[in-house]
């Protein structure tokens, strides 16, 4: 038997640490808990997404009765930033989260869909994203979503599940 470990390096900040810009995303992140739609679970999330022309895009998760029929925030942010500006790569994305009248003491992490958003997004654009994630105690800043998810799901994972037959013919189904 062989043993793999893997590690993910975290940058631990507090507030005042913080370059200028990122403090400005952290704020718009929390601002967003605002706009959260969180009636069942009170449990109120916001993102915030600096893009490549300077633009902040927000969002906040949105519940909805017959779940899973809602979204988080990180994913509400990540697809209005794409539509929004398709050719404009996210630089960093802030996530904040709010719960019974303040804001969490530590960080919050992404849920694994929406690892796997953010890890489309910056395939999609060949660009890593910074993301920080927020806590009134911490702020920890993960350089990409492959930190969170070592063993991800590309693009390229399903070229290895082509025949030769679909390579040679450039199909793309598998």
């Amino acid at each position: 038997m062989n043993k793999l470990t893997i590690s993910t390096e975290v940058n631990v900040y507090n507030y005042e640490e913080l370059p200028p810009r990122y403090k400005e995303l952290v704020d718009a992140a929390k601002a967003q808990t605002a706009n959260a739609y969180a009636p069942y679970s009170q449990f109120k999330v916001g993102a915030a997404a600096l893009m490549s022309n300077d633009e902040i895009i927000c969002g906040s998760n949105q519940e909805n009765a017959a779940f899973p029929s809602g979204t988080c925030a990180e994913r509400t942010t990540l697809f209005y930033a794409n539509a929004r500006y398709p050719q404009s790569p996210v630089r960093a994305l802030a996530i904040a989260a709010y719960q019974s009248g303040d804001f969490l003491e530590e960080p919050i992490s992404p849920c694994g869909a929406c690892r796997q958003v953010i890890l489309e997004s910056e395939e999609r654009f060949g660009s890593p994203i910074d993301i920080l994630l927020y806590g009134k105690r911490n702020i920890y800043l993960i350089k990409g979503a492959r930190a969170l998810l070592p063993f991800c799901f590309v693009g390229e994972t399903m070229d290895s599940f082509k025949t030769k037959e679909d390579k040679a013919y450039g199909k793309d189904t598998v």
